[in-house]
């Protein structure tokens, strides 16, 4: 089927950027100066590469930030043994820092061009892939509309649309018809994720469901995990993990609460930002507990209450050092993280009330009776002191929230085969004389 024509706004926007470019590399070196991009590899950002392509047929798949990064490994993998070399994109550092030692041979990182005509022109001359797969919600309308030029196919996988971005995009519905007709496939997570694209546009959809739940357990260095179990000993402990700011005073009241009746209690918090160490920091002392700081080398010693674990990529070893997890982003109106992990791993789940951004995995483990709904620090407490004082709960916990998971794997196979005719048109032509 033919795409339709561009509306005037994407002509607008294309010229905008076109126009907008010095800005744009304003807007570029500014975020360098805070923090947010690796100034070392600032080219790649604006579409020059920073290493060669390799031979053969290429696939290009982008995931904005980590955990839609992190989804696409066992499509990687999967493109891999089919005899792909595979090119990852991502859009931020922390993404760029934690795939670095997750990919496995035959994938190479860049980051993702900014959406300038001119710089991802100058990406696509370079990098040429011969299809084009990208995580969830990534539509950038000139990188769109250049892959459909090139005749490049472009896959969106694990697609999702919440309510609140179907209502955005179907304010101009022609602007989102436009860029849907140029997906070739729109394979998305839930029946409701599929009934918006359709009504949006896109005339291709398919429900395979979510990567996330096939994604591997995060890793966890084996001496550290040790080394820190040693230091804990016997000690009581939980883990919030994923804290976004507004939830760390309420994980440090819930402490407090709990402090006379575990006197050796120790609480672990993870946030979701690890620059924002400092203030979780002075959140827990403010509620008088004594503190220590992981990227300033700092330990859980017995005379710490709260043990601020603010570094980047080692989920998977305080998930393993406790059997208890409250998963932030859920008391503060964000839409919750991700919960398919840490069940993963054994470990029984406590949450806030708003999780709509992974409501279908939270539906089931509630369901179930592998996770339990908290509001505030006092039923925070009460729920941390009552599983710690009982070890025979947390495992029916966590056998029921890894059972409640179990019917929605098998999605990264639903996607490689809807990919495989795509592989074999591409080795097909790589065979056919010019």
């Amino acid at each position: 089927m033919r795409a339709p024509s561009l509306p005037i706004t994407l002509q607008a926007y294309r010229y905008g950027l076109y126009v907008g470019e010095p800005a744009v590399a304003g807007l570029l070196a500014w975020r360098s100066r805070r923090g947010k991009e690796d100034p070392g590899r600032l080219p790649e950002r604006r579409g020059r590469p920073g290493r060669a392509r390799p031979a053969g047929n290429l696939v290009w798949m982008h995931g904005a930030s980590i955990g839609e990064s992190l989804s696409l490994i066992g499509l990687i993998q999967g493109m891999i043994e089919r005899g792909f070399s595979v090119l990852v994109t991502t859009g931020t550092r922390s993404a760029a820092e934690l795939l670095g030692s997750r990919l496995p041979p035959g994938a190479v990182h860049q980051y993702m061009p900014l959406d300038a005509p001119r710089w991802v022109e100058r990406f696509l001359d370079h990098w040429q892939p011969d299809l084009a797969v990208i995580a969830e919600s990534e539509i950038w309308p000139n990188t769109v509309i250049s892959l459909h030029r090139r005749e490049v196919p472009l896959i969106l996988v694990n697609g999702r649309m919440s309510e609140r971005s179907f209502k955005g995009w179907a304010r101009s519905p022609r602007t989102a018809a436009a860029l849907l007709a140029r997906i070739s496939v729109c394979l998305v997570q839930t029946t409701d994720d599929a009934e918006r694209f359709l009504r949006l546009g896109a005339p291709r959809v398919k429900v395979v469901g979510n990567l996330k739940y096939d994604s591997a357990v995060p890793p966890a260095d084996a001496q550290q995990l040790a080394y820190l179990g040693d230091m804990v000993g016997d000690r009581p402990v939980w883990v919030a993990a994923s804290t976004h700011p507004g939830e760390d005073e309420v994980v440090a009241q819930a402490h407090a609460l709990l402090k006379e009746r575990l006197p050796n209690l120790l609480t672990v918090i993870v946030p979701r930002h690890p620059r924002r160490g400092e203030e979780v920091a002075a959140c827990a002392s403010a509620a008088g507990l004594r503190t220590s700081r992981r990227a300033k080398n700092g330990r859980p010693q017995a005379s710490i209450d709260l043990y601020v674990a603010d570094t980047l990529g080692e989920l998977g070893l305080f998930y393993r050092l406790s059997r208890l997890v409250f998963l932030g982003g859920s008391l503060v109106p964000h839409g919750g993280q991700n919960p398919i992990e840490p069940v993963r791993l054994d470990t029984a789940v406590l949450h806030g009330p708003n999780v709509a951004n992974f409501a279908e995995p939270y539906r089931a483990l509630d369901a179930a009776g592998g996770a339990l709904t908290v509001t505030d620090a006092r039923d925070l407490a009460a729920a941390v002191g009552e599983l710690l004082a009982d070890h025979r709960r947390i495992d029916v916990m966590a056998q029921r929230g890894q059972a409640a998971l179990r019917p929605f794997e098998g999605a990264v196979l639903r996607t490689l085969a809807v990919l495989d005719p795509f592989v074999a048109q591409l080795k097909l032509a790589a065979r056919t004389p010019a």
